[in-house]
């Protein structure tokens, strides 16, 4: 009987879907575990055979936890709200509901086709409304609450108006705006009511600020960071500008110190804990405040080496901080303009990696507090608004960014260290040692510090301070095709909707386009945004992308509940993620947002964990194999141009009919003129032209993309799952190479022949008591595939593998043990599940596999060498080999090797100075 990929997978789909044996209950006396792939954004392309390399993982994983007696949760869902569907809706008219809708059945077919143990009664769609409504109500309990610091926890805005009634903010201990102001309880108590709704602002979790944002008015919305490269939109190529806006964010900074504290308990890499870390910046040091020469204005800085104040020779300000334009003068105005709308051009992250000096002089100038120098104050766009406080104290003998910076504009540099009592100091960092201050002169680093820590504050100038890096999360975008906030204004006040009335749905419409002027399109939805009343206006912003991704991993513990967004029970049995695996691109966006909600949720009792992911593991890429036409081959072709990889035949050649044929499909080579243009090769089957290689990102734009469906089709399943397990270890990235996908279809071949089938399409094999060497093999194979899948090792459990069924094969015994038979296939069933299956029913066994199996354990006994080989070495050269048993003493051991012909023809009739006998190892005669 051959090995027929598709009926075997037909049957065992049919089987699974009769028994629902992937069905998951919370009520349970199993040990529970949880394994979570970070969900898809389901977008029109479809997987590419990059994209699975986690999901089969954590399949084998799921499946190995079932087999051993535990209840899994694996679940499947959709990140489904996002800019991709409103643009193309943009573009062609049609709903973002229906084109998500068809790119997620295209995501299930294929996901199926892999067979995936997912229990899709739980699935999660993060458009859907009985979704976003939980999305919507956690919003409204974030606008509900403020950090109190004292007790390290959110409390409700409820509890801190009754403080302000009684005793305003003067004694409240919280995280808020640096502009609150401060107040007694009967200033608090005379406001009115926007007055008192901007005080709690300044407080809440989720609140409304003006800020700096990346605003692309090609897209009429608001980016992320992240989606913009060099100076435009990722998706589009659009413009993208600093642009002052009001938004809604979340104060995640009032977690930054359990955010960082807690990352010591996780099992995540140090690499990934490291990337958080550097997030997050925490850094000890002092904010110092400095005048205008004038004295009408002062700022704020923060240092950590309030020490070098004495080698500060000029001040720089972000471009967006509010004091520039009270303090330009006008001969410097120009050139301030011209900077500050250059700098508007540039996205956060290029100003940060720019490596080229820019700034401009606003005329003003700040004293130094401690030696009256004056210092000029300047603007560049490598400070930035929303890190510290958007101003330095520029110390160029200390920092390699402000001695650039004086370099190029001339400015001078005094050393902070005394060099004639230490010549070979040459940065602060170094030694403590300052001039023009004889109060630290002589003190190391720390010390120093420390002293003028205690004198700034002395001095009435600053106070010690612990900074973060970390910045509040931007929660506002300008599109259609999010949550919309539960959010009206009434007579300019925010105001939540109530529970009861949620969830608010997005209004049909036909138009997806922004309104213009920062609005997004809700605004356009006049009925919508006004339903209210006239005088109660809806907020037209959507929450972004991972507003649903930041607690998605809770609804899949109870996804029907209509009363809450999990419920008590269902979180006290699944409690968090035992293993989570998704891309290292996330660590600094949804990991970290989704471990603040985590806390948030944590804070009132809706969980029982306060992180939401014990183990984390990061898949590696799978690359593709580009093909590109060589610089200079063909005539009026820009450099690099990708040829799709079903235009190349063999050897990456692309015969002229073939490039005929591109050029009638792609305009890039239309105007190519075939016979003159290109520097063609011939050999006896034509002309062609070599295309070189490149192993890079699989991705459409790179015409490298393979299709799971298209090895599935020619290969299997089971061995698409095999093999990309088999490509290498799961964190690194490596390229696909379908060529040599056949080696893993050969081992399922030859797996299936083991059964040696009757006619009847019965297993042909006997129930005989398997051999010492067959049940070596297979406790062997046990044991080295169970502590691989344990360490995620499953490119040598696949090794493992084909190691044991070649074994298997070669043993001496004419007929198969059933017995042998049954364990390999149950521990392979993770694997190979489809496979399996099938020839679980083949032994005899009529109820499913994953139902009825239990994971086979090796037993050490079987695993005893009873001969073992011993390399016999003279002076350290092998000379000779000598079987003993596994028993034998080093006396007798040392006899046999000394009565060797061999041995006795080295010796040479001389007596050895001594034998050295490694137990199990080696022996070495020494002359």
């Amino acid at each position: 009987m051959d090995y027929n990929f598709q009926e075997i997978e037909k049957n065992a789909k049919q089987k699974w879907n009769k028994a629902n044996v992937y069905k998951v209950e919370n009520d349970s006396n199993q040990p529970k575990y949880y394994v979570l792939d970070m969900f898809p954004y389901p977008s029109g392309s479809g997987l590419h055979v990059g994209h699975p390399l986690g999901y089969i993982a954590s399949d084998i994983i799921s499946r190995f936890k079932k087999l051993k007696g535990f209840n899994v949760l694996h679940p499947m869902g959709f990140d489904a709200f996002g800019l991709p569907a409103e643009q193309y809706a943009i573009q062609t008219g049609k709903h973002p509901a229906t084109t998500t809708a068809e790119n997620i059945a295209t995501y299930k077919n294929q996901l199926d086709k892999i067979g995936f143990c997912y229990d899709w009664s739980r699935e999660v769609n993060t458009s859907k409304p009985d979704y976003y409504k939980w999305t919507q109500w956690i919003f409204l309990q974030l606008f509900d609450s403020w950090y109190d610091t004292n007790l390290d926890k959110a409390r409700r805005i409820s509890e801190l108006e009754e403080i302000l009634d009684k005793e305003g903010n003067v004694n409240i201990q919280a995280v808020s705006n640096e502009e609150t102001p401060i107040m007694e309880a009967d200033v608090w108590n005379a406001l009115t009511k926007k007055q008192k709704s901007d005080v709690l602002m300044c407080y809440r979790l989720a609140y409304q600020s003006e800020s700096m944002v990346n605003w692309c008015e090609g897209l009429g919305t608001v980016l992320a960071n992240d989606e913009v490269k060099e100076g435009v939109s990722e998706r589009g190529g659009f413009p993208v500008e600093q642009k002052k806006m009001t938004q809604w964010f979340l104060r995640i900074t009032a977690y930054a110190e359990r955010l960082l504290s807690s990352l010591d308990d996780l099992d995540w890499t140090d690499s990934m804990k490291e990337m958080q870390r550097n997030w997050i910046g925490k850094s000890f040091g002092a904010s110092v405040f400095f005048k205008t020469d004038d004295g009408e204005h002062e700022f704020e800085i923060f240092t950590t080496r309030v020490d070098t104040i004495f080698g500060a020779t000029f001040m720089v300000l972000a471009p967006e901080h509010n004091l520039i334009s009270k303090i330009t003068t006008p001969e410097q105005q120009k050139e301030i303009d011209d900077y500050v709308a250059y700098v508007n051009s540039r996205s956060e992250v290029e100003r940060q990696q720019e490596k080229k000096v820019t700034g401009a002089f606003t005329g003003a100038y700040a004293i130094n507090p401690f030696n009256g120098d004056k210092l000029p104050i300047y603007i560049s766009e490598y400070v930035l608004a929303g890190y510290g406080t958007g101003a330095i104290m520029a110390v160029p003998s200390d920092d390699e960014r402000d001695e650039a910076f004086a370099k190029k504009f001339n400015i001078p540099i005094i050393e902070v260290i005394d060099k004639s009592k230490y010549p070979g100091a040459t940065k602060a960092d170094k030694l403590g040692i300052m001039i023009n201050s004889d109060f630290i002169n002589g003190m190391e680093v720390p010390d120093a510090i420390q002293a003028m820590n205690q004198k700034i504050e002395e001095m009435g100038i600053g106070q010690s301070k612990v900074n973060y890096r970390l910045r509040d999360a931007g929660f506002s975008r300008q599109r259609y095709w999010g949550e919309p906030f539960p959010i009206y204004y009434e007579n300019g006040i925010p105001k939540p909707l109530k529970a009861s009335e949620l969830p608010l749905l997005l209004p049909e419409m036909k138009e997806f386009k922004p309104a213009g002027g920062g609005k997004g399109p809700l605004y356009n939805a006049k009925e919508w945004l006004t339903e209210l009343g006239e005088d109660k206006l809806r907020e037209t912003d959507t929450m972004p992308g991972y507003a649903g991704s930041s607690w998605y991993f809770l609804r899949y513990m109870d996804p029907h509940n209509e009363d809450e967004f999990v419920s008590k029970k269902a979180v006290d049995y699944w409690q968090d993620i035992d293993l989570y695996i998704g891309g290292t691109e996330h660590a600094v966006g949804h990991l970290l947002y989704s471990r603040f909600w985590h806390k948030f949720f944590k804070d009132n009792g809706w969980v029982v964990t306060e992180e939401p992911y014990k183990k984390l593991v990061n898949q590696g890429m799978i690359q593709g194999q580009s093909l590109i036409v060589p610089d200079g081959a063909i005539n009026n072709l820009p450099n690099g141009v990708r040829v799709p990889l079903d235009y190349a035949g063999p050897g990456n050649r692309i015969k002229k009919e073939q490039l005929i044929a591109l050029s009638k499909a792609d305009n890039r080579f239309e105007n190519i003129d075939i016979e003159k243009d290109v520097a063609w090769k011939s050999d006896d089957k034509g002309q062609y032209l070599e295309l070189r290689t490149e192993v890079e990102k699989m991705s459409k734009s790179k015409f490298n993309v393979v299709n799971p469906d298209e090895v599935i089709g020619q290969y299997g399943a089971d061995c698409f799952r095999m093999f990309e397990m088999f490509l290498g270890p799961i964190e690194t990235a490596k390229p696909w190479d379908t060529q040599s996908i056949g080696g893993v279809s050969k081992f399922l071949a030859k797996l299936w022949r083991l059964f040696d089938f009757n006619a009847d399409g019965t297993a042909n094999v006997s129930d005989r008591e398997p051999s010492n060497e067959e049940l070596k093999i297979l406790h062997k194979t046990i044991k080295k595939v169970t502590e691989d899948i344990d360490k995620l090792s499953f490119n040598t459990a696949v090794s493992a593998f084909m190691v044991c069924v070649n074994e298997l094969g070669k043993s001496k015994e004419k007929s198969q043990s059933k017995s042998i038979l049954k364990d390999l296939v149950v521990l392979i069933a993770p694997f190979a599940p489809f496979t399996a299956e099938a020839l679980w029913e083949k032994l005899g066994y009529s109820d499913c596999l994953l139902k009825s199996a239990s994971y086979p354990i090796h037993q050490e006994k079987y695993l005893v060498e009873d001969i073992k080989t011993y390399p016999i070495s003279i002076n350290g050269k092998m000379r000779t080999t000598l079987d003993f048993s596994a028993d034998t003493d080093k006396a007798t051991i040392e006899a046999a090797v000394l009565a060797n012909e061999i041995v006795q023809k080295w010796l040479d009739g001389k007596a050895p100075k001594k034998v050295i006998v490694v137990p199990g190892k080696i022996v070495n005669v020494v002359m």
